[in-house]
């Protein structure tokens, strides 16, 4: 094999091209791995470049990709990235996965098949070998200890290390809705991301991926970061089919050049038409995640921003005579099955009836807490709120935690607590059929939520997951609104026909 010095000027120039730069290297190598689909170039596969030359160099440690699919995220992560980045780190030491294992070994074969072309031979074939004695689709080495693994969530990703970890998809999109599935998933990257280096101060952290879910790894991540001061900060790279202004802010001075909201990200392929019957097939609770990179629409999925957007349906919660005009009020449990840490928190919900048989959330709660701190709770905060007389119930869902809790109260509860507590049997209906069934005394103008103000600071938490339901991590304070809707639905009703002139 010819020396790189003894080669044609042109191949040269082409080689010093390529490691100086990804994206002249994706343009040039591209038809030797998509031989029937011709390069179409576009901003962004040259942003994502910039971002994993970044990675590379350590200028950035930890990214996020989050992108609609077909465009090109796979080739360019994991495919070209890590043929690159052998051209000027032969030692580096790659951990791919995916949602299955077999999709990880597709791009791990795409990379070698790559890695042996003549084309790349050519150019780089003085920098490392392939070694014989290691070589099969889910590993492969060269003689200058870089090697590449293939994962799965499933199986394969424990006992493997190394200084590239990429996590491509890994949540498949067809199991996005379970809670089990989506748990092994984030519990892999988390781990994997914690664990799996060979050197941590050298360690890149990759994932790329389409939003589905407010739980998927991406969101666990986000979360994390906030919750955890001392999580990895990790670089997030947001981009939606449709321009939204202010998506991601980016540390190394790259910026979304598209300017007018809704303006398509890769219109050579994916034109308004073709996004149009993509957006229609996919439904709008998926094309939200999916194309836009939100897990929910952003006005709303279930209950709609645009109903609270109207003046009548808001309360000024620094009025106070709206509380004194109130009638009859309610507080409503929906407790979690267990106590542990993976488990659902328990939500308290409080709303109080208007003369006109409107109601308005007066209180929004949750937290996760084991049954007798539950039961405190519920004896508390019905003593609490019985101060004016208005009080009329404490509903407490009666499945799990809940049915100890009543029987607990009803055996030893001060009598006045025990007389207003009420069991509420949610039946066989799922949380996101019961959270529709609410959603229409929301649109009819039913149900009051309170303006932003400084007296319901819960508001803000609340309603990022009100207007996410049903795909938020955190269901129980949507789930125990929409029980307090339901449970109230017979005067809900009779209000809305008196105010439409319905007998």
């Amino acid at each position: 094999m010819l020396t790189i010095s003894k080669l044609p000027p042109k191949i040269q120039i082409e080689a010093e091209q390529c490691k100086r730069s990804l994206h002249a290297y994706v343009r040039l190598s591209w038809s030797l791995v998509e031989q029937a689909t011709p390069l179409v170039d576009n901003w962004h596969i040259g942003v994502i470049c910039e971002y994993l030359e970044a990675l590379y160099s350590l200028q950035i440690q930890n990214l996020i990709i989050n992108i609609p699919p077909g465009h090109a995220k796979s080739l360019i992560c994991s495919v070209f990235f890590p043929t690159w980045v052998w051209i000027k780190t032969p030692e580096g030491r790659f951990f791919c996965g995916s949602h299955a294992r077999d999709l990880a070994t597709r791009d791990a074969v795409r990379s070698r098949r790559l890695l042996q072309t003549g084309w790349y031979q050519d150019r780089f074939g003085d920098v490392f070998q392939m070694t014989g004695d290691q070589n099969v689709k889910t590993r492969y080495e060269n003689n200058k200890t870089g090697h590449r693994v293939s994962v799965g969530v499933d199986a394969g990703w424990t006992g493997h290390r190394g200084n590239f970890i990429v996590w491509d998809d890994p949540l498949d999109k067809t199991k996005k809705d379970s809670d089990t599935e989506r748990s092994k998933a984030n519990e892999a990257v988390k781990s994997s991301f914690g664990t799996r280096g060979d050197i941590p101060k050298e360690m890149r952290r990759l994932m790329i991926m389409q939003r589905l879910h407010d739980d998927d790894p991406t969101g666990h991540i986000m979360q994390a970061m906030k919750d955890d001061p001392n999580f990895p900060v990790f670089e997030h790279l947001v981009l939606p089919a449709r321009y939204e202004p202010k998506r991601f802010v980016s540390s190394i001075g790259i910026k979304d050049p598209r300017k007018k909201t809704g303006e398509l990200l890769f219109p050579q392929l994916f034109d308004e038409k073709v996004l149009k019957d993509t957006e229609a097939l996919l439904g709008e609770l998926d094309s939200a995640g999916q194309l836009q990179q939100r897990p929910a629409p952003a006005g709303g999925a279930i209950f709609l921003r645009k109903w609270y957007e109207k003046v009548e349906n808001r309360y000024d919660p620094a009025d106070d005579s709206i509380y004194h005009q109130a009638v009859a009020r309610w507080l409503f449990y929906d407790t979690a099955f267990k106590d542990e840490e993976q488990n659902d928190a328990t939500a308290r919900i409080i709303f109080d009836l208007m003369p006109d048989y409107r109601i308005f959330l007066r209180e929004a709660w949750w937290q996760k807490m084991q049954v007798p701190q539950v039961t405190a709770d519920v004896n508390d905060n019905t003593l609490r709120w019985m101060f004016d007389g208005k009080l009329r119930g404490t509903i407490v869902e009666d499945k799990g935690s809940g049915i100890a809790v009543l029987q607990t109260l009803r055996q030893g509860a001060d009598e006045a607590v025990a007389a207003l507590l009420q069991e509420f049997n949610p039946g066989t209906a799922s949380k996101p059929e019961r959270a529709r069934r609410a959603a229409l005394w929301c649109e009819r103008g039913c149900v009051l939520l309170p303006r932003p103000h400084a007296k319901v600071p819960w508001l803000f938490d609340f309603e990022e997951l009100f207007f996410k339901a049903p795909n938020t991590k955190i269901k129980d304070p949507w789930d125990a609104f929409s029980m307090g809707v339901l449970y109230l639905e017979n005067l809900l009703a009779e209000g809305w026909k008196l105010r439409l002139g319905l007998k």
